[in-house]
């Protein structure tokens, strides 16, 4: 049995040699079953915590990634980077809080429809994936998103992605749509007043 050190030295090796991240299975592929992985890993990310380079978990996946506020340091004055269009941006929303979802359903949800295209830029960059077919007439094909988008908008989760009432404080919600909501809810309380009568 390898001893503590030597496991944590022998993880941080493999991550720092991977091309991509890592799920548990395929570290334990390198260094063995017999392996306190967990123990490592938590040791690994205290040890690199706070440094230039840090251990993180993203959707079940591990890999060393820069410093967030390091990020200054790296950047090149030219970036080549494509602007995700609006209905880029819609389309990955819609998938990242409904999925997995049809490509129907997307286009009831945004009230227009979608060119393949959009759907094929999002698979490109890694952001989402085919997610099986539903089972229901026509077999539609359902999309989510991959543990890349999760890596990418730097999220643990879909459980990070925020909430009705972060988008409201953050001034990224449309005025028409807050009006709507006001005149709903302003419905609902009629309703219940009513009721109460």
């Amino acid at each position: 049995m390898t001893r503590p050190d030597e496991t944590m030295r022998a993880v941080e090796a493999v991550l720092f040699a991977a091309e991509e991240p890592l799920a548990l299975a395929d570290i334990r592929a390198y260094v063995g079953e017999e392996v306190d992985l967990a123990a490592a890993l938590a040791a690994l990310a205290d040890h690199y915590a706070g440094r230039g380079i840090e251990l993180v978990e993203r959707g079940g996946r591990w890999h060393f990634q820069t410093a967030a506020d390091l990020a200054n340091f790296l950047r090149r004055d030219r970036e080549d980077s494509r602007k995700l269009s609006r209905a880029g941006i819609e389309t990955l929303a819609i998938i990242a809080y409904h999925e997995p979802v049809t490509r129907a359903e997307i286009e009831a949800i945004r009230g227009v429809q979608i060119s393949k295209g959009t759907l094929d830029v999002l698979m490109e960059a890694g952001w989402i994936r085919p997610a099986g077919r539903r089972e229901v007439p026509g077999r539609p094909l359902t999309f989510a998103t991959t543990p890349e988008f999760l890596t990418h908008f730097g999220l643990s989760s879909r459980r990070d992605l925020p909430g009705i009432d972060d988008l409201r404080a953050a001034g990224l919600l449309d005025p028409v749509d807050l009006a709507f909501e006001a005149a709903h809810s302003g419905a609902e309380t009629m309703v219940t007043a009513d009721e109460e009568d």
